[in-house]
């Protein structure tokens, strides 16, 4: 019986607070604060572990480098060596806590993703909630397939580049320039390959259809190039081709989800459905016969107004506040 009495005596939860909007203002910003300083924490753990293993991330970014003849040298002791290009003195230690950061918040993205979500999720309704699930859970092998995408097309792509230059021999890399440019071809395919998420958005909401969505093909497949071609770092064709290809089969796949969500929710079959605007109904027509009116009685006489008080003087018109 105390367990049942110390059960009804506990009182709601933050998510039903939320939910049922009695949560205050300040409730709200207290709530933020802490699942900021939790998501932080998150990161900071990633952080330490991303410096550690820092190194060894820096040697998988420099394969498709170091996979080139040209990068190596011979060193004092007549041994070849990957070397890179260094402008200053702290690159070293830049680069490594920038390649921290970005482990950091991979390897955190579990705990600062479920604060976000714990935090927008009391303002949804269920059946978002449901569908903000399998979002995500799409999202995250749609990101991981296009860093690993932008992995091949920079080990591939980039003896091409090398090779067309008009630099000859030994060619050495800024380092800080090559790590820039190998991230932003991971971030950029990896949110590049987000983009069926959107359509779907759109379709599951109910925005559009998926044969409005087939109908755009040609439109789509010319922007995936154009922004293929100007987003991507890599001047060479095989990554714009490669990225823009992935592009528009990511679209057609999503088109294909977005035709069996609408015949599950049977868009296309609704009573009316076929029926031309102009076209007469097919409904018998009933008359029915209108009756006599309800007599109207005669008006009421108003009354006449009465009489209007003669103003106050001056002086008793305002009490001793006024």
């Amino acid at each position: 019986m105390a367990s049942l009495s110390l059960r009804r005596n506990k009182g709601p939860s933050k998510f039903e607070q939320a939910s049922d909007g009695s949560m205050t203002l300040i409730e709200h910003v207290r709530e933020l604060r802490n699942r900021l300083f939790i998501a932080s924490i998150g990161v900071v753990l990633g952080l330490i572990v991303g410096f550690i293993v820092s190194d060894w991330v820096f040697d998988l970014l420099s394969g498709p480098y170091c996979n080139l003849d040209t990068s190596w040298v011979l060193n004092n002791n007549g041994v070849a060596e990957c070397k890179y290009l260094t402008l200053a003195a702290t690159d070293g230690l830049i680069i490594k806590l920038k390649i921290a950061l970005w482990v950091g918040l991979i390897l955190g993205a579990p705990v600062w993703l479920y604060q976000l979500w714990a935090f927008v999720a009391p303002g949804l309704h269920r059946h978002e909630r449901r569908w903000a699930y399998v979002f995500v859970g799409i999202a995250a092998p749609l990101f991981a397939g296009g860093a690993v995408l932008a992995y091949f097309v920079v080990q591939h792509s980039l003896q091409f580049i090398m090779d067309a230059g008009v630099l000859q021999g030994s060619q050495q890399l800024e380092v800080t320039a090559y790590i820039g440019f190998v991230t932003t071809m991971i971030l950029l395919f990896g949110v590049a390959f987000e983009f069926p998420l959107i359509l779907l958005m759109l379709n599951f909401t109910g925005v559009v259809t998926a044969k409005r969505l087939l109908s755009w093909w040609r439109v789509v497949v010319f922007l995936c190039f154009a922004f293929a071609a100007v987003a991507t770092p890599d001047p060479g064709p095989f990554g714009m081709a490669l990225l823009a290809s992935c592009m528009a089969l990511l679209y057609f796949v999503a088109i294909g989800v977005a035709f069996l969500n609408d015949r599950r929710k049977g868009v296309g079959k609704e009573i009316y459905a076929g029926l031309n605007d102009d076209e007469v109904s097919t409904l018998e027509e009933e008359r029915v016969p209108v009756g006599a009116s309800d007599p109207i009685g005669a008006p009421t006489p108003v009354e006449a107004p009465a009489p209007v008080a003669s103003p106050r003087p001056i002086e008793r018109r305002f009490d001793d506040m006024t």
